[in-house]
């Protein structure tokens, strides 16, 4: 797969711009935005240590509910998400296309192009680490979703009763896109 300079100096400049909400977000955006620049390949499944991934959060518009995964290789409730491809010219593209594959509802839209958080954490695909790039997304909760075979199970929760399991990377991930969607 051959990925794009421009999707590479997209994520640089989306990540410098990013305004995070606390000081670890910051040392996270810091510390992507640096792996970034020593790493051309950092957005390719294949760079080692970690590569940058995108993902988006799934609320309903009025922020009540949450559209997770019941993730099939972690086996834990998460947001929808996953490698940079090709035809992406940028993490936001990333992470709605994501989303749709992985929830089957194409009527989904980003809430901002630009990212909410940023979660590093250990990669089930053979790198150390998924340097994550959180986007939230929105859609009608009548919709219904069907799982992808990346997926044992999709459903929408209520966004004050997170399913089991699940991580602290989600519930804050979960109460920062309702912060979002309240503004």
């Amino acid at each position: 797969m051959t990925l794009g300079r421009s999707a590479h100096d997209n994520a640089v400049s989306l990540l410098t711009q990013f305004e995070p909400l606390d000081d670890e977000q910051d040392q996270h955006r810091q510390d992507v935005v640096a792996y970034l620049r020593t790493h051309a390949d950092a957005l390719h499944r294949g760079c080692r240590p970690d590569h940058v991934t995108a993902s988006a959060l799934v609320l309903s518009k009025d922020g009540q509910r949450v559209l997770l995964d019941l993730h099939r290789k972690v086996h834990m409730w998460l947001q929808f998400g996953g490698h940079v491809e090709a035809a992406d010219g940028d993490l936001a593209e990333t992470a709605l296309r994501e989303a749709r594959e992985e929830s089957g509802i194409a009527q989904l839209s980003l809430w901002s192009p630009q990212p909410v958080r940023i979660d590093v954490h250990p990669a089930p695909c053979g790198a150390r680490n998924h340097l994550d790039v959180q986007f939230v997304a929105w859609c009608d909760p009548d919709l219904d979703p069907s799982p992808s075979a990346e997926s044992h199970d999709v459903r929408w929760f209520d966004t004050d009763a997170l399913p089991h399991p699940t991580d602290a990377a989600v519930e804050a991930l979960v109460a920062t896109g309702v912060r979002c969607l309240a503004r």
